[in-house]
């Protein structure tokens, strides 16, 4: 089962690669490339997704960073987050399903309901305006802020020792997994609650790695091509993401493999917060330019 998973992960992979890398090239002879600094970009790829690696997560502080240094637009963001690190996650999802032993049906289950969530999602998402792009983004971080302030005060479960899901427990996994995928497509980092449900559920919290690694390393390739082929992202900026961030995941991976996070984990929930408030204030002066025009 393991093997399938692995074979089907590289497949879907490649394919979303082969388009990234065709629209990319045909997009950079056209002079359609956005104007921001590569290595800047980069450096925002490096940062997040080697802190990806060890548990944190990267669609939040991505947003924060392409938002709060105006990298990006609001509008591509979704689609920029897909895109970019759906190479790098892939990675981390490889090494830790190598690794933590999870039972092959729990696992295969789960990635799959995430998946599948994703393309229903990306095909809405892709069509949003900015400003329903802005309240989804700027509420999803609020989500996501909240989970991650309950596991820092510990009012949530921590796990138990199961490695493995069962009859009424694995059909809940399934579903909730389900709607992560669909909401990642949003900008709503699937990490956070996808450790949250693991926990809730009583499996170990190691488990949590490789079936979050492993959930989003599925849904992104498919949610990523559809965000490629509706041009509904920033080329330059996934480029960047994606080189760099392959870098930081194998620094973390191999070289760091543990950090003490918890003071970071904090400041990240300050920095979510602040850049949720950025997204509803855009949102409503788009609104209120709209009405005076």
């Amino acid at each position: 089962m393991v093997k399938i998973v692995f074979a089907l992960l590289l497949l879907l992979v490649a394919y979303f690669a082969f388009l990234f890398f065709v629209d990319y090239v045909k997009a950079a002879k056209e002079g359609r490339l956005e104007k921001t600094s590569f290595l800047s970009l980069g450096l925002v790829g490096f940062v997040t997704n080697f802190f990806d690696t060890l548990g944190i997560g990267s669609f939040a502080p991505t947003t924060a960073l392409l938002k709060n240094f105006k990298l990006s637009e609001d509008r591509t963001i979704p689609g920029t987050l897909n895109a970019s690190c759906t190479i790098p996650v892939a990675i981390e999802a490889l090494i830790f399903i190598t690794v933590i032993k999870v039972e092959p049906v729990t696992l295969f289950a789960m990635l799959a309901a995430a998946t599948i969530g994703a393309i229903v999602g990306a095909g809405v998402v892709a069509k949003l305006d900015e400003k329903k792009i802005q309240v989804a983004m700027g509420t999803a971080l609020v989500v996501v802020a909240l989970i991650m302030l309950a596991q820092q005060l510990k009012l949530m479960p921590q796990g138990g020792e199961a490695i493995g899901l069962t009859g009424a427990k694995l059909i809940i996994a399934v579903v909730a997994n389900f709607i992560l995928g669909a909401l990642m497509t949003l900008g709503i980092g699937l990490y956070a609650p996808c450790m949250a449900l693991v926990f809730a559920l009583g499996l170990s919290p190691k488990i949590a790695f490789p079936i979050m690694m492993g959930s989003c390393a599925f849904l992104m390739p498919a949610a990523a091509a559809k965000f490629v082929k509706e041009g509904a992202y920033d080329r330059k900026a996934s480029m960047a993401i994606t080189i760099f961030g392959t870098i930081g995941v194998f620094i973390a991976a191999y070289i760091v493999k543990e950090l003490p996070l918890n003071i970071l984990k904090w400041l990240v929930i300050v920095v979510i917060i602040y850049t949720s408030v950025m997204m509803f204030k855009s949102a409503a002066k788009g609104k209120k330019v709209a009405q005076q025009s």
